[in-house]
């Protein structure tokens, strides 16, 4: 299972999906399904200069972009036969129509009826079969009501699941809640993405090694690492140290100050990756920091992550592992039913910080501060999201008289 990250908008993210066996290819969030014309006087921007890692600045993104979905494909190879999404918000959805257009007999699937050219409607618990990936559907209302994470893995295949979670749960984060309740918020986050099945992953196998602290300042874990690849970065997680192909280090998808426990005791929590659906880490990174300011993993994946972004490189996927040891939106309680110890250095700084003690009072406070906390950073200006829409061809211009 290899699964392409494509930037596209300001910050979202859309995914290519690949079977290597059937070369079937499900694409996940179709914002915008191939690239749009360029438009006299567009936006100036940076974008990933492709197989290097390096930005260029002051380009017209529509016309430097360097690849979308649809040349993704082509150049793969691959039979596009499915797309999956999350929410029908149009940064989400809004390339559905035009795709199902260039692709006769695409099949659109999601659990809103809002969802641009949906053909099938999808309940919770629903599993798909593409090849040998699994597709687990799972229902997370929080962002909006209709709002579908889906969760994938491989039969007889060293790459760890994923979990597409679109706006539920981002890195450090999650997105607003604009149309359920904190509660069924709090039961997506905690009880259902909090809790995904870990006997997926049982039977990989792991390596563990460490060295002086003087060397590698932290203990190194080498295991089965997903083949995650940006069309505007080189491949990672291959030839990592100790490894061969698929074999990755953990310095490129888990926190470097995670305690020697953690990397000793390693679970399925630590294997799963997250793919979300914008690159908003540093702020809710930030905001994490004002929520748990003693809190080191949080203190070390900032700093990873403002290093990222200094070199315009995504920060998707985390671990759930991760996640749990940083989101305040994940540390409001343990799942009901957990068998994991309690810990008090888990869930108490982020009681202390909200006033409340019930999880989804604590998760309720914890959304109306994240809000005052981006109204407080500069927000983008409504001219600017107009011209950036119209850039990416979700609007149409004005014909000239």
């Amino acid at each position: 299972m290899k699964v392409k990250v494509i930037p596209v908008l300001e910050d979202n993210y859309m995914y290519l999906v690949i079977e290597e066996h059937t070369r079937e290819a499900v694409a996940v969030d179709v914002a915008v399904p191939k690239r749009a014309r360029p438009l006299p006087g567009a936006l100036c921007t940076r974008a990933w200069r492709p197989n290097t890692g390096s930005h260029l600045d002051h380009l017209h993104l529509p016309n430097s972009h360097p690849f979308q979905l649809l040349e993704i494909v082509g150049r793969e190879g691959v039979s596009l036969t499915t797309v999956l999404t999350t929410h029908h918000h149009w940064d989400h959805a809004r390339g559905n129509t035009e795709l199902a257009r260039l692709l006769p007999g695409l099949v659109v699937l999601g659990a809103d009826e809002r969802i641009c050219a949906l053909t099938r409607r999808l309940v919770h618990g629903e599993e798909l079969r593409f090849g040998a990936i699994h597709v687990r559907c799972l229902l997370t209302p929080g962002h909006t009501s209709g709002h579908m994470s889906y969760f994938l893995w491989e039969d007889e295949c060293l790459d760890p699941p994923a979990v597409f979670s679109g706006d539920a749960l981002s890195v450090a984060g999650c997105g607003s809640r604009l149309e359920t309740t904190a509660q069924q918020m709090y039961h997506s986050l905690v009880e259902t993405l909090g809790t995904l099945p870990p006997e997926t992953v049982s039977r990989l196998p792991l390596t563990l090694s460490w060295g002086p602290a003087s060397l590698h300042n932290r203990c190194t874990l080498h295991l089965p690492y997903a083949r995650v690849q940006d069309d505007c970065l080189p491949a990672v997680g291959t030839g990592g140290p100790g490894g061969g192909e698929g074999l990755g280090h953990w310095g490129e998808c888990l926190c470097p100050s995670l305690p020697m426990v953690v990397l000793c005791t390693p679970s399925a929590f630590f294997l799963q990756k997250v793919f979300c659906g914008h690159e908003h880490t540093l702020g809710n990174l930030e905001f994490a920091q004002k929520v748990e300011p003693c809190n080191n993993h949080v203190k070390a994946k900032l700093s990873w992550a403002k290093k990222r972004d200094e070199d315009d490189v995504p920060t998707v996927p985390s671990t759930l592992g991760e996640e749990l040891l940083y989101n305040p939106f994940l540390r409001v309680a343990l799942p009901s039913g957990s068998h994991r110890t309690p810990s008090p250095c888990r869930e108490e700084p982020v009681r202390k910080f909200t006033g409340k003690v019930a999880p989804a009072e604590v998760l309720e406070v914890l959304c109306r501060e994240r809000a005052s906390f981006e109204r407080a950073a500069e927000p983008l200006q409504p001219q600017a999201q107009a011209l950036l829409a119209l850039q990416w061809g979700l609007l149409s211009m004005p014909r000239p008289k």
